[in-house]
């Protein structure tokens, strides 16, 4: 039995043994050709996904996180008691109508009937949370809530435009509502939205940590859209036949030195005036659209009549050498942040030709204490009424302490009706007001490059 045994298993091994001989070859190259479509199925895996689901997939830069969403996607889930139009026109969409009591210091708001949560729960008057420092909400039954104003306003309604959302990213009336969430140490990692109406392309929302990370990630096809802000990134897809790429303009940031009047040396108008004769616009013309002022061309109440910003060095060394004040000996702190440095370090330079020394300092995410000068994004808000920036009671965001009577009286003026002639009137007075007295220099609106699979 032992020696059937060993004969069988003598038997088997030259068989085996031959075989490898005979067919090894083509063994060996099988599998390394295996090995390699396996490694490339996986590396192309997340395209062909996208291909085969129609799924749109969108990159972003940032860190959110479920309290905090980007707002491209909070728009899309859900909507606020009301929406405005580009002429400014105030359209009720969770809200069925409002009336004003008490001289324009209550407004009661009726909603629309059968509203559901994207989780089929019932919406009522008690989930509308918006957060306002000084005004006071109370709903009066399930389709109905007041806000109780400390004093009139009558574009109120115009700040009820935020969509309303529940956690966890839970919208009311929106477009999309979202299936999968997936979080990593507590910032959002990916959103999945699944379509509420027929005929539109379910989406997915990724998120990295820089741009870097992001274009990555679209050339290994895990996202099938992105939107850049440097230019000479973008241009590296311009020949990806697969892929386009389209140039816009994002009028929600407005890139602006701001003047700190504490420092006696900008009390003098023409002194504002000759630095805003240092921006050279050929320049900045390459990364937006160059401003005019604080209110964008895309609003309604945009004002073209103002003057364009004119390089001039040495007029602007003439003016500085006759009218700074002693004071100005000293070096003005010039502060950004790191992504701005190039645009800072190009007017620090300027400065200096024009006869005023500056230092430049670079700062992290939060808005510096003391400044001189300050360059930053400032974030425009779809309604021109920018009270909270410019109006000399404004402790927070009027950042540069800028107090200037008839701009006080115009903000004023121009939320202070709901006309929208009659503010148009009003803003384009302020434009005009703020450019003969500026409280810092506008420099452009951002271009930005959506890259997309074709």
């Amino acid at each position: 039995m032992i020696v059937f045994q060993k004969k069988a298993f003598r038997y088997y091994y030259w068989l085996v043994l031959e075989f490898f001989k005979k067919y090894g070859r083509l063994i060996a190259i099988s599998f390394f050709v295996s090995f390699i479509a396996i490694i490339g199925f996986l590396s192309i895996s997340p395209y062909i996904k996208i291909i085969l689901t129609k799924e749109e997939v969108i990159g972003l830069v940032g860190r959110y996180d479920i309290n905090n969403p980007p707002e491209e996607l909070a728009a899309r889930i859900s909507n606020g008691l009301v929406s405005v139009s580009e002429k400014g026109e105030i359209i009720p969409v969770i809200a069925n109508s409002w009336e004003v009591k008490q001289g324009g210091q209550e407004y009661r708001f009726h909603l629309k009937d059968n509203l559901l949560w994207g989780d089929g729960e019932k919406f009522s008057a008690s989930d509308i949370k918006y957060q306002f420092a000084d005004i006071k909400i109370k709903p009066v039954d399930e389709r109905t809530i007041d806000f109780f104003l400390n004093k009139p306003l009558e574009i109120f309604p115009t700040y009820l435009n935020k969509p309303l959302l529940r956690y966890p990213l839970i919208g009311v009336a929106g477009y999309y509502k979202v299936g999968k969430i997936k979080t990593e140490y507590g910032y959002l990692k990916e959103v999945t939205l699944t379509p509420n109406t027929k005929n539109i392309t379910p989406l997915r929302y990724r998120f990295y940590g820089s741009d870097s990370q992001l274009t990555d990630a679209y050339k290994k096809g895990e996202i099938s859209q992105m939107t850049l802000t440097k230019k000479t990134v973008a241009d590296t897809f311009l020949n990806w036949k697969n892929s386009t790429v389209s140039k816009s303009v994002d009028y929600t940031r407005l890139l602006t030195i701001f003047f700190n009047f504490n420092n006696p040396i900008f009390e003098e108008k023409d002194i504002r005036e000759a630095l805003s004769m240092l921006i050279n616009t050929k320049k900045l013309s390459e990364f937006g659209e160059l401003a005019k002022g604080p209110i964008p061309p895309n609003s309604w109440g945009y004002n073209p009549d103002l003057k364009d910003y004119v390089y001039d060095l040495e007029t602007a060394g003439k003016i500085i050498e006759k009218g700074a004040p002693a004071s100005s000996s000293a070096k003005l702190n010039f502060v950004t942040f790191f992504d701005y440095y190039d645009v800072a370090d190009e007017f620090v330079s300027e400065i200096e030709k024009a006869g005023l020394s500056a230092d430049l300092n670079v700062v992290s995410l939060d808005r510096p204490d003391n400044f001189d000068l300050f360059l930053a994004f400032l974030k425009i808000p779809a309604d021109p009424d920018q009270y909270y920036f410019w109006h000399s009671t404004q402790k927070v965001g009027n950042i540069g302490s800028y107090k200037n009577v008839k701009v006080d009286l115009l903000l004023e003026k121009g939320r202070s009706t709901i006309n929208i002639e009659e503010r148009e009137k009003n803003y384009f007075d302020l434009q005009k007001a703020i450019q003969d007295d500026p409280p810092a220099i506008f420099l452009y609106y951002p271009y930005v490059y959506t890259i997309k699979r074709k």
